[in-house]
């Protein structure tokens, strides 16, 4: 599967983003970090007036001051062009196609990784969990999926939990669905972005048989949450992690995520390799 190429888009904020006061968005952001205003601006090395003035519209802040304050809060570079753009000022951070030149490095590093991994599955998605790119293992986690799940843009969440995803073949589905809906949920909270959101009600009303444990605990001999699927009669035990850019300073680049799956026992590496 091909890196999807896509067009670089032009900026606008989603939703209300698009005009709520910068001063609102940072109070909204701070109190998504759960921040006082004395903690942040504590953090930020500022005085507490001025933080306050800033979030009731009543000093504007510089555009160094919003990066300075959006660094604090750990906010994604998406976030930070919104903050930028409610205050007056041009976003700072591209978006950029992955099949633009200048990503040239970034495609062939992708690609590098995937080949590299196998014959285990690897996965390239997005901030929407959308597949981006995937190496041909993957077809051991995609064999049986409705046909319309697979069509392009897959997202990756709805095709593995979905009642004709691949979920029908996850052995341990209650855990793997508490395990990828607590990702999505920290997801939703670290980014407050309303695609995420929308995506975890649905997940969240797919019907599921097994009880789905509300703390992830290890099983004996565990040391990660294991995925556990069916395949040509015998099953397969994965673990995964997870890859990320280390110093993005592009949007599409920051929101790439590399998911490598590995056997978690001799029995599902033996079979992988043959």
């Amino acid at each position: 599967m091909q890196l999807t190429s896509g067009k670089p888009r032009a900026y606008a904020p989603a939703g209300d983003r698009a005009t709520r006061p910068v001063g609102e968005l940072l109070r909204g952001w701070r109190d998504r970090r759960r921040l006082s205003q004395l903690e942040l601006a504590v953090q930020a090395d500022i005085s507490t007036r001025h933080l306050s003035f800033v979030e009731t519209g009543r000093s504007k802040p510089s555009r160094d001051m919003l990066l300075h304050l959006a660094e604090q809060l750990d906010l994604p570079l998406r976030e930070r062009n919104h903050l930028l753009f409610a205050a007056g000022y041009a976003p700072v951070y591209g978006e950029s196609a992955l099949d633009a030149p200048h990503m040239a490095a970034v495609r062939t590093a992708v690609r590098q990784i995937l080949t590299a991994h196998e014959p285990y599955p690897a996965v390239v998605i997005d901030r929407a969990w959308t597949m981006v790119e995937a190496n041909a293992s993957i077809g051991v986690l995609i064999e049986g999926v409705r046909a319309d799940l697979l069509a392009p843009p897959v997202n990756v969440l709805r095709a593995s939990l979905h009642p004709d995803g691949l979920a029908p073949r996850i052995a341990n589905l209650g855990e793997w669905r508490a395990h990828l809906l607590g990702r999505l949920r920290r997801q939703v909270a670290m980014t407050a972005d309303p695609v995420l959101t929308e995506l975890y009600a649905e997940l969240s009303g797919y019907p599921c048989a097994e009880p789905e444990p509300e703390v992830e605990l290890p099983g004996p001999g565990e040391v990660v949450v294991p995925l556990r699927v069916r395949h040509d009669g015998r099953e397969l035990t994965f673990f995964s992690m997870v890859a990320t850019f280390g110093t993005p300073a592009d949007i599409t680049v920051s929101e790439l995520a590399i998911e490598s799956f590995f056997p978690a026992d001799a029995a599902t590496a033996a079979a992988l390799r043959g």
